[in-house]
């Protein structure tokens, strides 16, 4: 019996404070926003549908920069709050999916490919590379079901402890963005022969 297509979740809320006074989700790599290639990312798996990305801290900002695609924006007025809010959000904005593909919005790395081996994966199940868990993950009825109980910045990661995972470390690093130093590295591997 085959799985029913999963839509697709960007989670894009956060300040960012991190990376410094900038805005991360704005910074450029390779004359984009970083953003907007985890978003060209998921819209191009048509199998995820719909895609929603989850907005806060800078989403006007956002909204005028970065080229949404197919997503549709949602604002999470209380992404303050922390990842669980953002996530909350953005499932209350996908009504009847069974399952959600959720991937952060400071991964620019994330590829189609990459993608691809987890639209009939089932809930629970989570990125790795080499071996250490990360996004994107896949929530099913289970994990959805347990939304209301997260609080605070730890996403689902509770939700999903001992989740099967599926490697993706030859497609990707799965490094995220968090300070200036990551998004110079990033650039200085792409001007790598």
């Amino acid at each position: 019996m085959s799985l029913p297509a999963p839509a697709g979740l960007i989670l894009a809320a956060g300040a960012g404070t991190r990376f410094g006074p900038d805005p991360k989700l704005l910074a450029e790599l390779d004359g984009r926003p970083l953003l907007e290639h985890v978003v060209a990312a998921v819209c191009a798996v048509e199998q995820l549908d719909p895609v929603v990305a989850v907005l806060g801290a800078q989403a006007e900002r956002l909204r005028q920069r970065v080229a949404f695609g197919r997503a549709r924006t949602v604002v999470c007025s209380h992404w303050s709050r922390g990842l669980s809010a953002s996530l909350r959000c953005g499932i209350e904005a996908l009504p009847g999916a069974a399952r959600v593909v959720v991937v952060l919005g400071d991964s620019p790395t994330l590829t189609p490919e990459l993608l691809r081996r987890f639209l009939d994966a089932p809930g629970g199940t989570r990125a790795a590379y080499a071996g250490v868990p990360g996004h994107p993950v896949v929530l099913g009825g289970e994990q959805l079901s347990h939304l209301r109980e997260l609080g605070g910045d730890v996403g689902a990661r509770r939700l999903l402890a001992g989740a099967a995972t599926i490697e993706c470390g030859d497609l990707a690093s799965g490094r995220d963005v968090d300070r200036p130093g990551d998004l110079l590295a990033l650039r200085e591997q792409r001007q790598v022969p």
